[in-house]
C-alpha cells in the first residue's frame, strides 16, 4: 500500500536504485554519472526542466498557456517522454497536477505570470495541505525587466514582480525564481528535490525568454537525484517501541486505527505488518480511506465518530488502548471535536514522532521503523476484532425501487458497489459524495482519493482528470455533486480530448446539499443545468462520450467511453 512520492522511496537507504516507481516498475536510473552529451541546441534551460520531470516519473504536464510560458511549453513538449495535457483553466490544471500526484506520487503544471499563478494558488494551497509533491512552473517576466521601473500587463500595475511570489511563499516548501542562467540548474534541482523530500508542492518561476538559451550546465544528461535516506535515531527508536509494548501488551481489548499521514511516511506497508502480527482490530479514518487494504481480515470500517461505519465506533471507543497512525484530528474528521477518544488510552505515532499517553514522546522516530519494530513486540490480542464479529450485522438489501420510482442513492451504491475492482479507482467529491462513498467497501487494488483537508468544492473534476491520466489502466469512478460540477466542468472536455474512460456519476441535488445540512437559506439553490446536454455539446461529436438521464431528475450519470 506504499505510495513512493516522487517516484523515490527515500527510507530505502539499501537500494542503489532512485527512480522506483510507485507500482514497483524500477526507472532505469542510478546512483552512477552519466555519459551522454546534449547536443548544444537541445542544452537549454527548458529541456533541462523537461528531462528532470521524466526522470522523476512525470510523464503529463498540464497546462494552461500564456504569453509568459510560450517558449518554455516549446522546449517541455520537445522531450520524448512528456505529452502536454493543455487544460481549460489554470485552476483545473492545479487540481489535475494533484490527482497525478496521488497516483504518480509526484505531479507537475505550468502557467502564465500572475493571472495564470494566482488561479492555480487554491490548487496549489490544497496540495499542500494534503503532503503531495506538485511541481507548479510559471512562466516568469523577461530576465531584463527585473530591478527596472517597468510595469509589465498580467500585474497589477506597480514595477514589482515579487506578488505572485508572495502568495506562493505560504503555500510551497520551496520557491525559486530563476532570472538568470549561471544558477539556473542549481536552483531547479533544489526546488524539485525539494519537493520530493518534503512532499510538498514547489514553485519555480522561469523566465520568459530564458527557456530556450542553450548553456554550458545543460550540455550533459543531469545526473539523477539520489536524495540523502531519512533515518530513525536507534536509541529513539528502542526506547519508543519498548514503551509502545509495554502500553499495548497491558491493554485487554486493543485497536489500531490508520490515518491519512500513512501516505507521506510511506508506512502503508508497515502498517499492515502491525495488523497480521498483532491480530488487532483494524479501522481507518476517513481521511485515509484507500491507504489501509479494505479486505485485510481485521478491517472493521471508518472510524468517523458519529457517522462510523456500523458497528466501527462501538469497537474504538470502547477499547482500552488504541494506536493511531499518522491522524489528523481537526473539526471534519473528529465530526466537530466530539470523538469519544481519551488521550491517555492513545498512542499517537505521527511520520517522525512517537506520543504515548500523557506520558513520553520520542523524535527523530520514523513511524515506517517504528511500526515494523513494534510488530516484533507485541503479544497477539484479537479480542477487539472478536467482540467485532459478535456484535456485527451485515448491512441488508435496500428495497428495489419500484416502476417509476424515483431512483434512491442507496440503490444506486449498491450497484456501484458491484462495479468496484482492482482496475477501478473512486474519486470523492466534497459534500454528501464524502459520506456516501465511505460506505463503500474497497476490493484489493481499488484507488480512492479525497480531499478532506482542505475540502475545495470541485476539485474531483480537474483531480478525475490528473489521476486518470496517470493511471490509464485504471477506470475511475467519479461521484460529483451539482454544485460542485458547476464550479469546474470544463476540463470534461480535455477527459475527452484525451480519450480517457471515466464514468462521472452526477448527483443532481438542486444545490449546496451539504451546506443545506450546515445552514440552510436561498444561497444554498442554483441554477440547474441540463447535464448530459451541456457534455454532450463539450463532446461535439469528437471523440468517445455517452451520457444519460437515470429514470429521476435526481441523477445523472455521464460516461467518457
Amino acid at each position: 500500500m506504499d505510495t513512493k512520492i516522487g517516484a523515490l522511496d527515500v527510507c530505502k537507504p539499501a537500494s542503489n536504485e532512485v527512480g522506483s516507481l510507485p507500482n514497483g516498475t524500477a526507472m532505469a536510473i542510478q546512483n552512477s554519472v552519466p555519459s551522454t552529451v546534449i547536443n548544444s541546441s537541445e542544452a537549454t534551460l527548458g529541456r533541462h526542466l523537461a528531462r528532470r520531470l521524466v526522470q522523476i516519473g512525470v510523464t503529463d504536464v498540464f497546462t494552461v498557456p500564456g504569453d509568459f510560458n510560450l517558449t518554455l511549453l516549446d522546449h517541455l513538449i520537445a522531450e520524448p517522454g512528456l505529452t502536454n495535457i493543455g487544460c481549460c483553466n489554470e485552476l483545473n490544471a492545479g487540481y489535475a497536477a494533484d490527482g497525478y500526484a496521488r497516483s504518480r506520487g509526484v505531479g507537475a503544471c505550468v502557467v502564465t505570470f500572475t493571472v495564470g499563478g494566482l488561479s492555480v494558488l487554491n490548487a496549489i494551497a490544497g496540495a499542500y495541505s494534503e503532503n503531495l509533491p506538485l511541481i507548479c512552473i510559471v512562466g516568469g517576466p523577461n530576465s531584463n525587466d527585473y530591478g527596472t521601473s517597468r510595469i509589465l500587463h498580467h500585474t497589477i500595475g506597480l514595477p514589482d514582480f515579487s506578488q505572485e511570489l508572495r502568495c506562493f511563499q505560504t503555500v510551497t516548501c520551496y520557491q525559486a525564481v530563476v532570472n538568470n542562467l549561471e544558477d539556473a540548474h542549481e536552483s531547479i534541482d533544489t526546488a524539485i528535490s525539494t519537493a520530493l523530500k518534503e512532499s510538498k508542492p514547489v514553485y519555480i518561476s522561469i523566465s520568459c525568454n530564458l527557456a530556450g538559451i542553450p548553456h554550458p550546465t545543460f550540455s550533459r544528461e543531469p545526473v539523477p537525484f539520489s536524495l540523502s535516506p531519512r533515518l530513525s535515531n536507534q536509541w529513539g527508536l528502542e526506547a519508543a517501541v519498548e514503551a509502545a509494548a509495554e502500553f499495548l501488551n497491558k491493554a485487554v481489548k486493543p485497536v489500531m486505527v490508520g490515518g491519512p499521514k500513512l501516505r507521506v511516511a510511506h508506512a502503508g506497508d508497515a502498517f499492515v505488518e502491525l495488523a497480521d502480527a498483532s491480530g488487532y482490530a483494524l479501522a481507518v479514518m476517513p481521511s485515509a480511506k484507500g491507504l489501509v487494504p479494505e479486505h485485510h481480515p481485521h478491517f472493521i470500517g471508518t472510524y468517523w465518530g458519529a457517522v462510523s461505519t456500523a458497528f466501527c465506533a462501538e469497537i474504538v471507543e470502547s477499547a482500552d488502548a488504541y494506536l493511531f497512525a499518522g491522524p489528523i484530528f481537526n473539526d471534519y474528521s473528529s465530526v466537530g471535536y466530539s470523538l469519544l477518544l481519551k488521550k491517555e488510552k492513545a498512542i499517537i505515532v505521527q511520520p517522525d514522532r512517537v506520543t504515548i499517553a500523557n506520558g513520553p514522546s520520542f523524535g527523530c522516530v520514523l513511524m515506517k521503523d517504528f511500526l515494523r519494530a513494534l510488530a516484533k513486540k507485541l503479544n497477539h490480542n484479537n479480542t477487539a476484532h472478536e467482540n467485532y464479529r459478535r456484535i456485527f450485522v451485515p448491512d441488508g438489501h435496500p428495497l428495489k425501487c419500484a416502476p417509476r420510482e424515483p431512483l434512491r442513492v442507496n440503490v444506486l451504491f449498491q450497484h456501484v458497489q458491484k462495479m468496484l475492482s482492482s482496475e477501478t479507482a473512486v474519486i470523492a467529491e466534497t459534500g454528501d459524495s464524502w459520506f456516501n462513498c465511505q460506505k463503500l467497501r474497497l476490493p484489493a487494488g481499488c484507488g480512492y482519493e479525497f480531499q478532506m483537508q482542505y475540502g475545495s468544492i470541485g476539485w474531483s473534476v480537474g483531480a478525475t482528470l490528473g489521476y486518470a491520466q496517470a493511471v490509464p489502466e485504471k477506470r475511475v469512478l467519479a461521484f460529483i455533486g451539482d454544485g460542485s460540477f458547476q464550479v469546474t466542468a470544463q476540463d470534461v472536455s480535455t477527459m475527452i480530448r484525451n480519450g480517457q474512460r471515466t464514468i462521472i456519476f452526477l448527483i443532481n441535488n438542486g444545490g449546496y446539499t451539504i451546506e443545506v445540512e450546515i445552514h440552510d437559506g436561498p444561497y444554498n439553490v442554483i441554477k440547474n443545468w441540463n447535464y448530459t446536454g451541456l457534455v454532450d455539446a463539450i463532446h461535439n461529436g469528437e471523440g468517445k462520450c455517452w451520457t444519460t438521464k437515470v429514470i429521476s431528475s435526481l441523477i445523472r450519470f455521464l460516461n467518457l467511453l
